[in-house]
């Protein structure tokens, strides 16, 4: 199996009041920059989807090791990156059978977790951790799903193919609760203990 990484970045933080992506938890690091290096810890292929106009940002991802994506369509919600991101960075990769879906705001999933989800995933199923009987992310969705990503439109990202193709979801019971955790106000921000553990 060959499974990539992509994270979710390209929104305008309407909640938050400033760029969220840019805000700096308790240990120094920023958001995004957390997110991105538990993902890369975790030994697979990462990819970020940015608004079209993120090209600073998309230098500073790249001298990270993971690859930036400038996605025309994001401000037309998250299903739309997620479809563009799909279609413009994962597709094309030669002999890849899955990706993880993650969120950048999200900068406490352990490094592990990404490895337990890749673990389970075949070309043919859709893998969701659980912690707690709660859901989270990342999503693993095998190759097999991506036609139905890639025809997404608006804002509520893939939770549609989780209900259409519900037989084919294998839940992965993890001990992460970083699973859950997403940055959407700046009172989410995790601020004891470190960011994120193996």
């Amino acid at each position: 199996m060959s499974v990539a990484v992509l994270l979710l970045a390209g929104g305008r933080s309407r909640r938050y009041g400033t760029d969220k992506r840019r805000a700096t938890l308790h240990n120094g690091v920023t958001l995004l920059r957390q997110s991105i290096d538990n993902a890369l810890a975790s030994g697979l292929e990462v990819w970020v989807c940015l608004r079209a106009d993120d090209t600073g940002m998309a230098s500073e991802i790249a001298s990270l090791g993971a690859r930036a994506l400038l996605c025309a369509s994001s401000d037309k919600g998250m299903a739309h990156t997620l479809a563009e991101g799909v279609s413009k960075g994962i597709l094309p990769l030669p002999g890849n059978t899955g990706l993880l879906v993650a969120l950048g705001d999200m900068p406490c999933i352990r490094p592990a977790t990404f490895g337990a989800v890749a673990e389970k995933l075949t070309p043919h199923n859709i893998c969701l951790p659980q912690w707690r009987r709660q859901s989270g992310h990342p999503v693993g969705f095998g190759r097999d799903f991506y036609p139905a990503i890639t025809a997404l439109s608006g804002d509520r990202g893939a939770r549609a193919i989780l209900a259409r193709y519900s037989e084919s979801v294998q839940y992965i019971p993890v001990t992460d609760p970083g699973i859950v955790l997403d940055v959407d106000r700046p009172g989410d921000m995790p601020g004891q203990g470190p960011v994120q553990t193996t």
